[in-house]
């Protein structure tokens, strides 16, 4: 991988840490996506020094999560997040550390995290530290759970999740010990708030691959959201616009899913919940060569709609036609 590639403001924020006398390296999706010839959406860094060293070296900082080590760098136009190495310990919430441990070495920092293609740093000579075989799994098209798969789901729970969603959006199969972890631990995910939920999902769902929502639905993730635990075929979603309103309603009329039992915004709410528009069998072209012009096209449209919303079996070009007439259209 080449330095290259980095932002200068990543490259100023690793230089600054450098000369500081500190370890730093971009770590984790950057790295990911820099590798497969992505464009990442995000840089983080990873550094030996402490949080509070890294907001007396950097002129504009966010303390976003002092207490697990992460300092956000505001550097020419970019938000670094910068965290400190650590090891964590005790997931009494299935969700988050209860203790971080600072003052270990990259290599244990990397094993802390969940997957093997988010486990790679750049380090300053242009290679990459890849201790648990992310390239390879690369290469293979695999996400694999660094370590053992169980605990690192019972760690944090999302992991499941978040296992689905990188499948979806890179086309990767998930490798068979982490798949068979998923299922003996499919049920932890009741600890994971709503928000969290959503938010994976609605991810998934606008990927390439939203088919691949069936699994956690299979797996009986959802059921507290109506979906019931039972195989369900959503091969159809990626032939739907990619737009959350299109893939949700897609999503929960093949699931029972529940879309007010998630917190979503109001307005996609009532987008998912929405009877669909009927479309008539006459279309705008054949009323125009009826002798339709302008908004006379518009109002024919509405007038027939509203005639197959009370009346579906009447949707055929022969009644619609007779529809018309009888309306004095």
């Amino acid at each position: 991988m080449d330095w290259d590639r980095v932002p200068e403001a990543v490259k100023h924020c690793c230089e600054t840490l450098w000369a500081a006398g500190e370890t730093a390296c971009p770590v984790g999706g950057c790295v990911r996506d820099s590798l497969l010839g992505r464009t990442p959406g995000d840089w983080d860094v990873a550094t030996s020094a402490r949080p509070e060293t890294v907001q007396d070296l950097f002129a504009r900082t966010v303390p976003t999560g002092l207490r697990h080590g992460t300092v956000t760098v505001l550097l020419e136009g970019m938000s670094l997040e910068v965290t400190a190495f650590r090891r964590e310990e005790g997931y009494a919430d299935g969700r988050r550390p209860d203790r971080v441990v600072f003052g270990v070495g990259l290599t244990e920092d990397l094993a802390r995290r969940d997957f093997t293609v988010n486990a790679m740093a750049l380090l300053p000579d242009g290679t990459v530290a890849d201790p648990f075989g992310g390239r390879a799994d690369l290469d293979a098209r695999l996400i694999r759970c660094v370590g053992d798969p169980e605990r690192r789901f019972r760690e944090d729970a999302l992991r499941m999740l978040r296992a689905v969603r990188f499948a979806a959006q890179l086309d990767f199969t998930i490798e068979g010990g982490t798949a068979a972890a998923l299922r003996r631990e499919a049920a932890g995910l009741d600890r994971v708030s709503g928000e969290r939920v959503r938010a994976e999902l609605e991810k998934t769902l606008l990927s390439a691959r939203p088919e691949l929502c069936a699994l956690p639905v299979e797996l009986g993730m959802l059921v507290r959201f109506g979906a019931a635990a039972r195989p369900v075929d959503l091969t159809g979603l990626a032939e739907l616009p990619a737009t959350p309103a299109d893939r949700w309603r897609g999503f929960c009329q093949r699931t029972g899913l529940d879309i007010t039992a998630l917190p979503v915004e109001r307005r996609l709410r009532r987008a998912v919940l929405a009877e669909p528009s009927p479309t008539p069998a006459l279309t705008g072209g054949e009323l125009y060569a009826m002798g339709f012009r302008g908004t006379a096209i518009r109002t024919a449209l509405d007038r027939l709609k509203s005639h197959i919303s009370e009346y579906p079996e009447d949707n055929t070009k022969e009644k619609l036609r007779e529809v018309l007439k009888k309306g004095g259209l």
